[in-house]
């Protein structure tokens, strides 16, 4: 396992050396931090929370994206709730170094070590085409709920809750669950629409019946909780279920046993519950609609997917990617700047399903080989107000901006901050290229580069300000 290092403080009790040490005893290879492409798992050393390490943190874990791991030398280091501030800033962990503990079992070198080695198996799944393929996005609100839901996929086998609107993949997640599950004996993943239960038939559905159990009933049938034996149940729009029903699956849950409809056996059931709402369940539960129980049974963990309007950075390699789907074999078209505007602005009530049919539509309309024009958008989807620059500033940049006040930011950092953030959007959007970037942002090729030279010499201020110490480790690391 490979990750960057960094100490930023003025005197440490810990000696570079012995850290480097350490760490590779434990399988960890520490490399010095490259300005030029500050990216993957960093580990950064520190005697107390600053404002300056925050920086730091906030622009080496790009927000969050790239793991981070903040070490304390110290525990006051961490006192008075300073911890969740790195937390806030992008750190993905944060713990104490203690150089009296460096015998098994707290060695803290293998502490550090057993983290790495699970952010490498969480994000080798990310990158994997099981992800790639299926759950498209790179933006932080997305990866952020991705990393939470594949490690308790592949770690746990919890009950897990999916929240979220209407069209943002809800049943993706919870397909990804079911695949990941490690259980040796994992077998089918069985669904269950509870908004087309019929009242009637309710039981029938969940817990099968015996041949004659009911009118109609001309032969005996398997239910969802004998179906899913051995795999995973996912029960979509859990909100939807009776009440009288629910205290059933309550039942089920806690016994892990059933009777058929009819039936006066009882049969042992195990699998993994996976439910989704788009309801809020702690609301519909105050309104007595949800029993209270049963959501802490279904809620083991709760993961709420974003809205699309949350990750626009993930509309174009989106709409790109349902674009190809119709054309597997070939490359999809180039989108043009007003296209790219037009999907970037426009309102997605249905979230990633309406964007599809959005995509599907144009692609059904362009032909030849050139890049999708505004004529290929369909007449009906055309903006009312064409011509009108688009409305960005939203209640959600207010918000933000809020945020930083709340978190001591200033007029000065609150800009530097939106401006690393367009910086980074736009190369990210233009796949990295220079010169797209800068006609993106409305600055020239070297204007570009300087604002970004300048961005790097933030940070290395940040890590020499404090100590030399960072030099003194980097000569470690090449001897």
């Amino acid at each position: 396992m490979h990750a960057w290092l960094h100490f930023h403080m003025a005197d440490s009790p810990l000696r570079s050396t012995d850290v480097i040490a350490l760490l590779n005893d434990a399988g960890v290879i520490a490399e010095p931090l490259n300005l030029d492409r500050p990216s993957g798992v960093g580990l950064v050393f520190f005697a107390e929370v600053t404002v300056s390490l925050c920086n730091f943190v906030q622009t080496c874990s790009r927000n969050g994206l790239d793991r981070l791991l903040a070490i304390a030398t110290t525990g006051s280091a961490l006192a008075n709730g300073h911890g969740w501030r790195l937390l806030q800033a992008g750190a993905a962990d944060v713990l104490v170094w203690k150089p009296s503990s460096t015998r098994a079992p707290f060695n803290p070198a293998q502490m550090v070590a057993a983290r790495l080695e699970r952010w490498q198996a969480v994000d080798a799944v990310l990158a994997s085409p099981l992800v790639r393929n299926s759950l498209i996005g790179d933006s932080r609100a997305w990866i952020t709920v991705l990393r939470q839901v594949v490690e308790v996929a592949r770690f746990t086998d919890s009950a897990v809750l999916i929240t979220g609107d209407t069209g943002t993949g809800k049943e993706l997640v919870a397909r990804l669950i079911h695949t990941l599950d490690a259980r040796r004996n994992q077998h089918d993943l069985v669904i269950t629409d509870c908004t087309t239960i019929v009242p009637e038939l309710s039981g029938s559905e969940l817990f099968g019946h015996e041949r004659g159990a009911f009118t109609g009933a001309v032969a005996m049938r398997d239910g969802a909780f004998s179906l899913a034996h051995g795999g995973t149940l996912f029960l979509d729009e859990v909100g939807e279920l009776p009440l009288g029903l629910q205290a059933q699956l309550l039942r089920v849950i806690q016994e892990h046993t059933y009777k058929r409809v009819g039936s006066n056996v009882w049969r042992e059931t195990d699998f993994r519950l996976v439910c989704a709402t788009n309801r809020d369940l702690l609301q519909e539960a105050a309104q007595g609609h949800f029993r209270s129980d049963l959501y802490y049974r279904l809620a083991n963990w709760t993961f709420k997917l974003p809205p699309l309007c949350e990750r626009s950075e993930d509309i174009i390699p989106l709409a790109r990617h349902f674009m190809s789907e119709l054309h597997p074999n070939h490359e999809p078209p180039e989108l043009d700047q007003s296209v790219q505007e037009y999907l970037l602005t426009r309102t997605y009530a249905g979230n990633v399903r309406d964007l599809r049919s959005l995509a599907y539509r144009i692609m059904y309309r362009h032909v030849g080989a050139g890049p999708i024009t505004i004529g290929d958008i369909p007449t009906d989807e055309r903006p009312s107000n064409a011509g009108e620059p688009a409305d960005w500033q939203t209640p959600a940049l207010e918000q933000a901006v809020h945020c930083a006040f709340a978190g001591g930011a200033g007029l000065k950092e609150i800009r530097h901050a939106a401006e690393e953030a367009a910086i980074r959007i736009a190369l990210t959007e233009e796949a990295g290229n220079l010169p797209r970037a800068a006609r993106r942002l409305g600055v020239t090729d070297r204007a570009l580069q300087m604002r970004r030279a300048e961005q790097r010499q933030r940070v290395l201020d940040a890590m020499r300000g404090p100590t030399r110490l960072f030099d003194v480790v980097s000569e470690s690391v090449k001897e």
